[in-house]
Parts: C-alpha cells; structure tokens; sequence
C-alpha cells in the first residue's frame, strides 16, 4: 500500500494573506502536487473577530494565489481534521518563524494527532526575510495608515487601504 502524501492543507485565518503566508504556500507545493489553502472562519479570533469577512479572505488568497498550479484555496468551518478527512489531505503544512510560534503549533499538531492520527503535521521554518512578518502586524501598520505594500500582494494592500480610510 502506497502511503505517500499527494495533498497538503496550509490553514489559517489568513486576515489579511501576507507574503509570507504565500511563501508557506510555495513551499508546500514544492513539497505536495496539491495544496489545499485552508482558511478558518475564525469567528472569535482574539476576542474580536477578524478584519475582514470570510468571503473577503478566501477572495483577497485566490487573487494573491492566482496562476499558482496545484493550489486551490476553501473555507473551512470547524476541526481542521474534519476538513481534511473531507477534501482528502493527508498533512497540514504550517510555517513558523519564531519559537513561540513551535510551541503554539506542537499544541494544536498534538491535538491534532489525538482528534486523527492519520494526518501528519509538517512544519516549515519561515524564509528569514519574512520571519518578522504576521497579519497581526500589517493590520496594525495598515490601521495607522501605514504603506504595506512590501508585506502583502497589491489586491491585499488596496484592501486594506480601503478598509481603513
């Protein structure tokens, strides 16, 4: 029996897509002939929701994943291993750029791992030029009025400039 992993899932809440994500993304590819670009609806996220919608995020990832063969980007509601049994992935691709981020990610593979063993985590240290970036941070410099465009695509940058005039 052949056990290869053909379909990877990169979750997130993806509020907004920065490059960096995208960079897990490539990466995943190069990796898996199929990515499934998870993004969580997140509804509570740090208490106060996300900035923008769920419909919003999935189209601000399609546009920024555009013409990236093998990558197909759905929202997801609920366990993550739920939505992985259901489209198929056999591993969950995550990025991490500091140890904070190793020991929130151990927690939910763990988690993970006792909900369905069968789903592998995979785990890819961040390219160093976007190790300091989160959409936490690009939120916070866009809310001030700040240029983001170094840190996320031209469809996200024009997004969030119009969310917050």
């Amino acid at each position: 029996m052949d056990s290869s992993i053909t379909h990877v899932l990169v979750p997130g809440t993806f509020d907004p897509i920065t490059y960096g994500h995208l960079d897990v993304v490539r990466r995943a590819r190069r990796l898996c002939p199929r990515v499934t670009v998870a993004v969580a609806a997140s509804l509570g996220k740090n208490g106060v929701g996300t900035t923008f919608s769920l419909d919003e995020r999935v189209a601000l990832a399609r546009e920024a994943l555009e013409g990236l063969d093998g990558v197909e980007v759905l929202p997801f509601t609920g366990l993550l291993v739920d939505f992985a049994r259901e489209v198929g992935a056999g591993a969950v691709v995550k990025g991490l750029r500091a140890m904070t981020d190793f020991e929130y990610e151990l927690q939910q593979a763990d988690l993970n791992y006792r909900l369905d063993a069968s789903l592998e985590s995979i785990f890819v240290m961040s390219s160093p030029e976007f190790g300091y970036l989160s959409s936490s941070a690009v939120r916070q410099i866009a809310s001030c009025g700040g240029d983001v465009e170094l840190f996320v695509p031209a469809c996200v940058a024009q997004a969030l400039k119009e969310r917050f005039k």
